[in-house]
């Protein structure tokens, strides 16, 4: 099939949204589209410092086709941001709890790094709200099948006092401060981004805007003390859903062909497609990741069990 798309699509606004009360908190969504009932709705999940503005351009593309929905996660976009601990269960159980409550059936649950990490949480505990799993440069830690080296005293040391000041909150607020400032959002886009000419006005402010609202700086502290959740491959041995991996090959943060690998092992069913791109291929190849996220989907047995989520 051909995915509608805009005729600029870098240049397309975010679509107005909504919010949703999950444990005392508003938590913002944004819904495109009608709902088909031999497709199942699409939830996108952005990743670390990102939103719902950060699919803008899949929503779009993607509106024609199939039900799009897009949330941003506790602590982070337009949603609350309290001083609470952070983690991968947590984000879990607000998508678990979106579809089943708010979406009414199961969904194609598509995550960005961090997004993709709790799509995959989502999947390995709640098979019965998701209908597929679209991951796009995931993060997460596969466990290691061979014992990591003894560290040198003196780099361990360093290390450890490096992560203890950073946890302080003088210092992490300082942090902060530098991270979120324009220039240095845009410094971080290029390094990550292989094509420079979308990271646009409109994406730094995207991201900027969101680092602005009181909480912010706590949940960036938050998130950075979260002890490390399941491991990719723990996820993966409890999975059943079908699974589509969307690489942005150019990615400076991952080794894109050795994490394929390690997928392969865990996961032999996958659907996997490399893309000339870094960490956000959904941003910067929209057009190329809505195809081959509809066709993909489309490909899968028609969901007519799907009429609702228990």
């Amino acid at each position: 099939m051909t995915v509608a798309i805009a005729s600029n699509i870098h240049e397309v606004l975010a679509l107005p949204g909504d919010t949703w009360q999950w444990q005392g908190h508003d938590i913002y969504y944004v819904k495109a589209g009608t709902a088909h009932r031999e497709r199942p709705p699409l939830l996108l999940v952005h990743g670390f410092g990102a939103s719902t503005d950060h699919w803008r351009k899949n929503i779009h593309g993607l509106k024609e086709e199939f039900e799009v929905w897009a949330i941003d996660l506790l602590g982070f976009g337009r949603s609350a941001k309290p001083d609470q601990a952070y983690s991968g269960r947590l984000w879990r159980d607000q998508l678990h709890e979106f579809i089943r409550d708010v979406i009414g059936r199961p969904a194609v649950i598509a995550g960005n790094s961090l997004g993709g990490y709790a799509s995959l949480c989502v999947a390995a505990d709640h098979p019965e709200s998701v209908a597929g799993v679209v991951l796009l440069n995931s993060a997460g830690p596969f466990q290691s099948s061979t014992p990591a080296p003894k560290p040198n005293p003196l780099q361990q040391a360093i290390r450890q006092t490096v992560q203890t000041v950073l946890l302080q909150p003088l210092p992490s607020w300082l942090l902060f401060q530098y991270v979120r400032q324009r220039r240095n959002i845009r410094k971080t886009l290029k390094q990550v981004y292989l094509d420079h000419t979308v990271i646009t006005d409109q994406l730094v402010e995207d991201i900027r805007r969101p680092a602005n609202d009181p909480g912010a700086v706590k949940v960036f502290a938050a998130v950075f003390k979260s002890p490390q959740g399941e491991t990719v491959d723990v996820l993966l041995s409890r999975m059943t859903a079908p699974l589509l991996i969307l690489w942005g090959e150019g990615d400076p943060w991952m080794n894109t062909r050795q994490r394929s690998q390690q997928f392969r092992e865990h996961y032999a069913p996958l659907k996997e497609h490399f893309l000339q791109a870094g960490h956000c291929p959904h941003d910067e190849v929209p057009q190329q990741v809505n195809q081959l996220l509809a066709e993909w989907v489309l490909s899968l047995e028609s969901p007519e069990v799907v009429d609702s989520v228990a």
